[in-house]
């Protein structure tokens, strides 16, 4: 067996996992998930925030190239899912912090492993996609 057949004896059958399972609202679990954290403002909010709670600026100076208002609508949908909190300091002016809820802290595992799969593998997609364009 080839290491490529290997590999996909090893890999999970996708559909059958819970993850892909329908509910009564016809949407699975990852679904929801992916919309929430698919996109590249997401990840970097939860990155950024999984140290220590941070500034709403500093939050913003720490994501290269993300707009005020794109941050602030990142950051209400982070909240509204749970994975994020806002804390707002009595002070003149007030001060608002975002951190990561428990729930937000348990989401790093699943993107590390994403992330370890991305460094181990990009090279190879790399590679697949410079003779697919040469092709064309």
């Amino acid at each position: 067996m080839n290491a490529s057949a290997k590999a996909a004896a090893a890999a999970p059958l996708l559909h059958t996992t819970p993850g892909f399972e329908t509910d009564g609202r016809d949407t699975c679990p990852i679904r929801e998930v992916l919309d929430r954290v698919g996109d590249t403002w997401s990840i970097l909010v939860v990155i950024n925030l999984q140290e220590q709670p941070v500034r709403f600026n500093a939050l913003k100076r720490s994501i290269e190239g993300i707009s005020q208002r794109m941050l602030t609508v990142t950051l209400r949908s982070l909240e509204r899912d749970g994975l994020v909190t806002r804390t707002v300091r009595p002070t003149t002016p007030p001060e608002v912090e975002y951190g990561l809820t428990e729930l937000g802290q348990s989401i790093a595992v699943p993107i590390a492993a994403l992330g370890d799969w991305a460094a181990a593998n990009r090279d190879r997609m790399r590679c697949s996609r410079d003779s697919f364009d040469a092709q064309a």
